[in-house]
């Protein structure tokens, strides 16, 4: 992978300069509803490796973050199962950006407007690199993934079915 320019700073690439994180910044050509079958292809790299951000809310509409491979979708009876709750489904993308900060497709788990509580499928962890959203459409950052449990106290979760 070539090194891309140097993009603008948004609230979770300054969460991570905070708290000292070494990554590298992945800016690709955004594609609305493309997914991570898209950044995968642009940025080179398994699409197990880029990492979905989806803001979910329980049954009392308490908001959270799981953290998916992208070649996963999230099963909410496990995760519901896990966490513990009744259920859990996903926010409607206005709620999913009051409580994130974040548009849609843009969604980081670093630097949300309100601390949520964050879940990361078990799988992910044992990744040597992940790619996850800097905060903006078309832009990902690559780090080491224990990065998350240490500054986000993730809790991890196995919810994962394939796509």
């Amino acid at each position: 992978m070539a090194k891309k320019e140097h993009v603008s700073e948004t609230p979770a690439t300054q969460f991570l300069r905070k708290h000292g994180v070494a990554f590298t910044e992945h800016p690709y050509e955004y594609e609305e509803h493309g997914g991570t079958s898209v950044s995968s292809r642009e940025l080179g790299v398994p699409e197990h490796d880029v990492v979905k951000t989806l803001v979910m809310q329980d049954e009392a509409a308490r908001p959270l973050v799981i953290l998916m491979h992208g070649d996963r979708k999230v099963s909410l009876k496990n995760l519901a199962r896990a966490i513990p709750c009744k259920s859990v489904e996903p926010c409607k993308p206005d709620v999913a950006q009051r409580h994130s900060g974040y548009m849609i497709g843009g969604t980081s788990p670093f630097g949300t407007r309100k601390a949520l509580p964050v879940y990361v499928e078990e799988s992910i962890l044992a990744l040597p690199r992940i790619y996850i959203n800097g905060g903006r459409r078309g832009y990902l950052v690559g780090i080491a993934p224990g990065i998350i449990v240490d500054l986000l106290k993730a809790k991890a979760v196995s919810c994962a079915l394939e796509e």
